[in-house]
């Protein structure tokens, strides 16, 4: 059996049965490496090695927590959430309250979608956008779910289809991969053949929004998730806009989060919106509220070295090949699933990429795929997986903002709702554009 496989499905059945994410990994790790032939002592040993390679990212993530505290110290949360509230309507006004339903749902849908291409920030604006609006959420009664799958929706399709920011980041490594494994494309027809997987993504949000998560769902109101009373000015205001700006500027400047976040922390406190002796506490404050994706991603890491260290992710890709012979239909299916395997484990679509492709590609052409149809294939099979997975920062971002008053779970409330509105889609649709072009 596939330590892969295994170790995954470790992972997964542990976090269903509402084992916490960061032990379920723990768990598949040391059980996919003794499955793949490790030694106890050295499935630890690289466990633990694998743990620095995610410190940056757990880093960022905390200071990006603070940040997202010390701009609600300035009020703006506020001043969003009472500007929402007043198209809320009256109490017995329910169109108003559907017309804010859907003001809330497009507006996140959109910034969840700028976050990849027009403003490459990724995560980075839930804990600022998502912890505020969770009183108007509350009020309106909208289920979380809902919310969860229009940010994941943002966080993913975008990059996958269109070359910008996050997206082009994908399609030259999709492009690189490819041409090193034999097959040479074009960046411009990476996103003509990426547009009927997104088309399954879309369809997938349609259904969660009118269907799935359409009715009401009652939450206790919680000082822990709106943000409490805060006088505000508008030099407070005008001094959160600049540190945004800044704190943007900088890490599309140095590619860096963390520089990026600690620039927009200053600028606040330099405004004086943040009293120097409650700094310290704010900061520790909004690190703890986003020290969970930084522990999960830090378990991640390791979990993913110990799965390469097997050698069974390259070996599951080989062993898949050699099933499919020479049909076309079966082919297509099992690249499919194999990326979805794959992409859950470890946690990230761009780094799936070079380890399908090396196989995959050269199949494709020998069964007879049109390089249409293969970018397709190898494409969908890589982003497979990042919806849904318990250690991706597509679930984890949306968990961060929806769960600071603790009635949003990371598996049922995020990673289920997203893994079946967008896995079995892009399963069926990725499959569709490889029998078609």
């Amino acid at each position: 059996m596939n330590a892969v496989i295994i170790a995954v499905f470790v992972m997964l059945v542990l976090s269903l049965l509402r084992v916490n994410v960061v032990l379920s990994l723990i768990a598949g790790a040391l059980v996919g490496g003794l499955a793949g032939g490790l030694s106890i002592n050295q499935t630890i040993e690289v466990f633990s090695n694998g743990l620095g390679g995610s410190a940056e990212v757990a880093l960022s993530y905390a200071l990006l927590g603070g940040f997202a505290l010390a701009i609600s110290t300035t009020g703006l949360p506020n001043l969003l959430v009472e500007w929402i509230l007043q198209k809320v309507g009256k109490e017995g006004e329910s169109k108003g309250k559907r017309l804010s339903k859907a003001l809330i749902v497009l507006s996140i849908l959109i910034m969840a979608c700028f976050s990849q291409n027009v403003i490459p920030i990724h995560i980075a604006f839930i804990p600022i956008l998502i912890p505020p609006l969770l009183k108007v959420m509350n009020e309106l009664k909208i289920d979380r779910r809902l919310i969860a799958s229009v940010l994941t929706f943002g966080l993913t399709a975008p990059y996958i289809l269109l070359p910008a920011g996050f997206g082009q980041i994908f399609h030259e490594i999709l492009a690189d991969n490819m041409k090193s494994s034999g097959l040479t494309v074009d960046m411009s027809d990476i996103p003509k053949a990426m547009l009927i997987p997104t088309a399954g993504l879309a369809v997938g949000l349609l259904f969660a929004i009118f269907i799935s998560y359409r009715k009401t769902r009652n939450y206790q109101q919680s000082q822990i998730g709106e943000t409490e009373r805060t006088e505000y000015s508008k030099v407070g205001i005008v001094f959160s806009f600049i540190a945004i700006i800044a704190a943007l500027l900088v890490q599309i400047k140095f590619d860096s989060m963390i520089f990026g976040a600690l620039t927009g922390i200053l600028v606040i406190y330099i405004s004086g919106a943040v009293k120097w002796r409650e700094a310290d506490q704010q900061l520790t404050d909004g690190m703890k509220m986003m020290a969970f994706i930084g522990f999960v991603m830090l378990s991640a890491f390791g979990f993913a070295d110990v799965l390469k260290e097997t050698g069974d992710v390259e070996s599951l890709v080989e062993q898949s090949a050699a099933v499919i012979g020479g049909s076309k239909s079966l082919a297509a299916l099992l690249m499919l699933i194999v990326g979805l395997l794959v992409t859950m484990g470890i946690g990230s679509s761009f780094s799936t990429i070079p380890i399908i492709a090396t196989i995959f590609v050269p199949l494709a052409l020998e069964i007879g795929f049109s390089p249409m149809a293969t970018i397709a294939l190898v494409g969908t099979a890589a982003a497979l997986g990042d919806a849904g997975s318990p250690a991706s920062d597509s679930t984890l971002g949306p968990t961060a903002g929806l769960n600071v008053d603790g009635q949003h779970n990371h598996i049922w409330d995020t990673c289920v709702p997203t893994f079946l509105h967008y896995n079995i889609p892009l399963i069926l649709f990725g499959w569709l554009a490889a029998m078609i072009l």
